[in-house]
This record gives structure tokens, sequence and C-alpha cells, in this order.
């Protein structure tokens, strides 16, 4: 999101909100963020000039994995219909864990511009250098704004006080 004034933190929060449907909603306040940083997992957009950039933090990597997904569909206004369900498996692999969340998000950028579908459960195992998803979801109704890519610009996967955090840039 760009703001000409950096809006508030509560007044963020319940813009965001306010746009997304239901499905999102849901899982946005049970992910924490409507609750602040103390949360354990979540996701909130940062500010950069050019690109989007949004702060994933989970007390694992598949919840920080699932986090991102979120935070990336939330970031790209995407809804979705509540029918029909559909369920996608994914296998992944990559030599580390940044590469493989790169791998993971633009998958799900790939599968949106392609058959237009979006997901908002994710069954996550992460196991080395390997990814195995469950993925559950709907055909989209919109998608507001466009991620082009995934970048690897200053991703760096870390420990902190919350499990581990990440800050994903994406070209738009």
């Amino acid at each position: 999101m760009r703001w000409s004034v950096p809006p508030t933190a509560a007044y963020t929060k319940f813009r965001l909100i306010q746009t997304l449907p239901s499905e999102l909603t849901h899982i946005i306040k049970k992910s924490g963020i409507l609750m602040g940083m103390e949360q354990p997992a979540g996701f909130h957009d940062l500010h950069h000039t050019a690109d989007w950039e949004i702060e994933a933090w989970a007390p694992d990597l598949p919840s920080l994995f699932e986090q991102a997904a979120i935070g990336m569909y939330a970031l790209s206004g995407t809804h979705l219909y509540p029918e029909p369900r559909i369920t996608r498996t994914l296998e992944l692999a990559a030599e580390d864990s940044e590469s493989l969340l790169v791998k993971f998000l633009s998958e799900l950028l790939y599968i949106g511009e392609q058959f237009g579908l979006a997901f908002d459960v994710f069954e996550l195992q992460i196991n080395g250098g390997n990814l195995s998803a469950r993925l559950h979801g709907a055909p989209m109704t919109e998608q507001s704004k466009e991620i082009k890519a995934v970048t690897y610009h200053k991703i760096a996967i870390q420990p902190s006080p919350r499990g581990l955090e990440v800050r994903i840039v994406f070209d738009v």
C-alpha cells in the first residue's frame, strides 16, 4: 500500500480488514494482525519506495511461509469465491529456506495467473530444502493489484523473539 502520509497502525489494520473478503478477514484475525505485533504469527506491510514489502513472523518455518502467503494475497487485494473449494498439492525443493520461500510464493502467483486460483488454508511440511504443501482455496473473484514477482532483495529468514521473521519485497 502506498500512502502520501503514513497512516496510524490502527487505521492501516482497519483499512486492510475493511477491504478483504470474509475468508481472508477470518484468517487475518486468526493470525493476530488486529492484535498487534505481540501475536505468535502474522504479517504487516512496510513502506517501500518502488515496490511492496511485507514483514512476516511466526513461531516456526511452515507458519512463516503461511503468513508470507497470506500477506502477499492481502497486498494484492485478492478475493475468493466461497465455492467451489479446490485443493492442490505442491512439492518444491531449494538449496535454502529463503529460496524455498521465494519459489513457494512464486508458485502461488503462477497458479493465480494461470488458473485464477488463490488459497486461504495451508498445510505445509518443510524438511530441509523440501516443501510439501496441501493448499485449499477457491477461484478468485478479483485481484485489485498485480504482483509481478517475488524478489530475493533483502530476503533473510532470521530468528527473533517471535520465533522467525522475514522481509519480502515484491515487484509490482
